[in-house]
């Protein structure tokens, strides 16, 4: 009795799953829509190689997630919809580089999207050195990264210097708050080198080189030498962020808005076809626990779906990819407790004993295949690029609940069907292939 409970409330929770997933794609104001990969929207794809070579190993982290932040909140300025900026790391020949790939679903004008990132400022601090050469009488100024970027930036702001009293043009001026790590920092620079001149450079243009006077530890910092217009511009670029560390565009790639529609058409299509292939095999072949796996993947494909919108995942195409190739995986887990049951069933158990010593008996096999994929769906996901990362994402996922669904849905609704006798009929409905 149990059993059948148990099914019909697994069946109330699938139809509420299932009416969630319909719904909430009906209603344009609803938050839980499948959210679009640029290869399914369509826009524009942006990869950008940044150069950590200034920054120690240690902080290369750090500086990565600095720089997605403040490009991030660059891109929010657009007002494009549902924007994905992330940092990677590439292998390339002759080692690994640090990228930022920057995602513009429906942007479809590359120059604009660059020039608009463009803007984001480049700010670092470097020391003056001057060097004498050969005979003495030249002398070249080099200047040395103090490590004093824009990554610890807190604000900027348009101010005007205060003008003489007799009425003279005030200057405009941008000053500079960093935060508390970069206020320790910039007060250990001008602790250690007083007297010297500390640079400003900004998009490597530099700005001023006043010489430290004092150790400054209330972490602000004043750029000079700029029209009224300039300034405003600046502190309105800074003030989204400044860039933590050189980038440099490698790649630029327009997906238009068609392509994409198709994408997704035939992703969804390949989809229903292979549910529906799936389903009529498992039907003819396995006949009523055919019919009861067809459910569970009918529930297991409502449970991941749900589980899209909720989390949420990005979809792209290698992810409906990963998606459908996990449906095969939870077929392939009812296969093998249905092979078991039959085996067991021709050692003269009854029903119920046949379906709970089948379903031990392939759980081995079940945890060892399912065990494997997700370790190469693991793998797949730290160590490769942001499209391969959806596949293994969504195969993942896909191979978690399908454990889940193999294991307890398909098991409850045999239980609540099973039969306490075998009778010749419920030996064919519980047979395979082409005997009787």
């Amino acid at each position: 009795m149990r059993y059948r409970i148990g099914s019909v409330v697994i069946l109330i929770v699938a139809i509420l799953v299932g009416y969630f997933v319909y719904s909430s794609e009906q209603s344009p104001n609803q938050r839980f829509h499948f959210k679009a990969g640029l290869d399914l929207a369509g826009g524009t794809l942006l990869t950008y190689s940044a150069d950590v070579s200034g920054v120690p190993v240690s902080d290369v982290g750090d500086a990565m997630n600095s720089l997605r932040d403040v490009i991030e909140r660059r891109v929010n300025i657009f007002g494009v919809s549902e924007p994905v900026v992330q940092v990677e790391e590439a292998r390339i020949a002759d080692g690994k580089e640090q990228r930022l790939i920057v995602e513009l679903p429906g942007v479809t004008d590359i120059d604009e999207a660059i020039k608009q990132l463009g803007k984001t400022p480049l700010l670092e601090f470097k020391l003056a050195q001057d060097i004498q050469v050969t005979n003495g009488t030249t002398t070249l100024t080099g200047y040395v990264a103090t490590g004093l970027t824009g990554r610890f930036l807190k604000s900027a702001q348009l101010q005007f210097s205060q003008g003489s009293s007799q009425g003279l043009i005030q200057e405009p001026i941008v000053a500079l708050t960093f935060n508390d790590e970069g206020t320790t920092l910039f007060a250990d620079i001008t602790s250690k080198h007083l007297g010297e001149r500390l640079a400003i450079f900004l998009d490597d243009e530099m700005k001023g080189d006043p010489t430290i006077q004092a150790t400054i530890t209330d972490g602000k910092a004043i750029i000079t030498g700029l029209t009224a217009d300039e300034a405003k511009e600046m502190a309105r670029n800074l003030s989204f962020g400044a860039l933590p560390v050189p980038i440099t565009l490698v790649g630029a790639d327009s997906i238009g808005p068609t392509l994409g529609e198709q994408v997704s058409r035939a992703g969804m299509l390949a989809g229903l076809w292979g549910f529906i292939v799936i389903s009529l095999f498992m039907i003819l072949w396995y006949r009523l626990p055919g019919v009861v796996a067809t459910f569970s993947l009918a529930i297991y494909a409502a449970l991941v779906l749900a589980l899209f919108k909720l989390i949420p995942i990005t979809l792209t195409a290698p992810g409906i990819a990963g998606f459908v190739l996990s449906v095969g995986m939870a077929v392939d887990a009812n296969i093998l407790v249905f092979e078991r049951i039959k085996e067991e069933i021709k050692a003269g158990k009854e029903m119920r004993d046949a379906i709970t010593d089948g379903f031990a008996r392939a759980w081995f096999s079940i945890r060892d295949a399912n065990f494997t994929g997700i370790l190469t769906a693991i793998v797949l996901f730290y160590t490769t690029t942001s499209l391969v990362k959806g596949f293994a994402l969504t195969l993942l996922l896909g191979i978690a609940v399908s454990m889940f669904t193999a294991l307890s849905i398909t098991r409850t609704f045999l239980e609540a069907i099973a039969p306490n006798k075998v009778t010749p009929m419920v030996r064919f409905l519980f047979g395979s292939g082409l005997s009787k």
